[in-house]
């Protein structure tokens, strides 16, 4: 199989792009990826990279971390390269202006004509798709709300990042970035896929019903008719003033059938509790308790595996949280060591993006 990863601690862009170029050969990719973190400047590193793989489609974005193989990196950048027996087709736009556009159709036309049919016409058993998302746009649920009214096709993918300073994130395609904007990659796998999603807590039976909430914002200001945080401490036996100590272990979660899509707390503010992702008026969310995150992620994927048949690559979307736990409970080695021997990479995120957008969450595109 044509798949390889790399990863280089160059922080010149020229030096960065040249020594992937040459870990990745002789092989010539379809398709690369790269996730970049560090201060370094992102617009000639995106130049960089796509002079050094002119004959491929190259995507990349910002992060928080990184992630190549069994190993989590800081500070460097991440390359995997796709070849032809892999990735049958594959064909990127750049959705610009996220915070004012009111629409998507016409920035996806590019992607009905390279493929030749309508996004709703598009087998969802054939195609997949991955996306990039500014991390401090908040737009990430307007775009994958918007992007799952045009196809059925399964999008998976990831907020950039920018090392946890929350001052400016990037998407790249083709050589330029772009802030205030997505990259969406449609793929057509030469074999099969898998999508999987994993997060590692359980509902604790509590429920928190927002009443009032500011959804530009991500903030809840009621749940229950009472004031947020109030109610939120009450619920997990806290007091409000100890609630952050408690945010990771004990993150909100939409309960879909059995499972929780995660809205994890950022901050409180006043009485209010602002979160990562959007919280609306009405919804109910369940209190969650975190559970062992790598035998969690072990299961999950090792039936992900199963189900596929095999696997070549892996594109890992992780949220940055989930690192900062596996960091605090001294579980790097062990979590790292679940991705060993695979062609694997990826990065930690400001937000997971599958059928919405969460939190504390690993979404993952599997490629046989």
């Amino acid at each position: 199989m044509s798949v390889r990863t790399a990863h280089s601690m160059q922080q010149g862009p020229d030096d960065a792009a040249l020594e992937l170029r040459r870990a990745l050969s002789p092989s010539e990719p379809v398709l690369v990826l790269y996730f970049a973190g560090g201060a370094r400047d992102h617009a000639a590193l995106a130049f960089a990279m796509r002079l050094a793989f002119p004959g491929a489609l190259v995507v990349g974005c910002s992060t928080a971390g990184e992630i190549e193989g069994g190993a989590m990196l800081q500070g460097s950048v991440v390359a995997i390269g796709l070849g032809e027996d892999v990735v049958r087709d594959a064909h990127a736009v750049v959705l610009k202006d996220l915070r004012a556009r009111k629409d998507l159709r016409d920035a996806l036309e590019p992607l009905e004509a390279h493929f030749g049919r309508p996004l709703a016409k598009l087998d969802p058993a054939r195609y997949c798709g991955l996306l990039l998302v500014d991390g401090l746009s908040g737009a990430e649920e307007r775009v994958i709300d918007r992007l799952g009214d045009l196809t059925d096709v399964v999008i998976v993918g990831g907020s950039a990042g920018d090392d946890l300073a929350f001052q400016r994130t990037f998407v790249a395609a083709d050589g330029q970035v772009y802030s205030d904007a997505a990259v969406l990659l449609l793929l057509e796998p030469a074999a099969g896929f898998r999508v999987l999603k994993t997060q590692s807590f359980r509902p604790l039976g509590r429920t928190l019903r927002v009443t009032q909430a500011d959804e530009e914002t991500r903030t809840v200001h009621a749940f229950d008719g009472r004031p947020a945080a109030a109610a939120y401490a009450e619920a997990i036996g806290t007091t409000p003033s100890d609630l952050p100590a408690h945010f990771m272990r004990h993150p909100l979660g939409l309960m879909v059938g059995e499972e929780p899509f995660v809205r994890s707390p950022q901050q409180v503010k006043g009485e209010s509790v602002v979160f990562y992702c959007n919280v609306r008026e009405g919804m109910e969310l369940m209190v969650l308790e975190a559970t062992d995150v790598v035998e969690d992620t072990r299961k999950a994927l090792a039936a992900a595996r199963a189900e596929l048949g095999g696997l070549s690559a892996l594109i890992d979307f992780d949220c940055v949280l989930r690192a900062l736990e596996i960091d605090s409970t001294g579980k790097r080695e062990a979590y790292g060591g679940l991705f060993a021997g695979l062609a694997a990479a990826g990065f930690h995120t400001y937000g997971e993006l599958f059928l919405g957008h969460v939190n504390q969450t690993s979404t993952m595109l599997l490629l046989r």
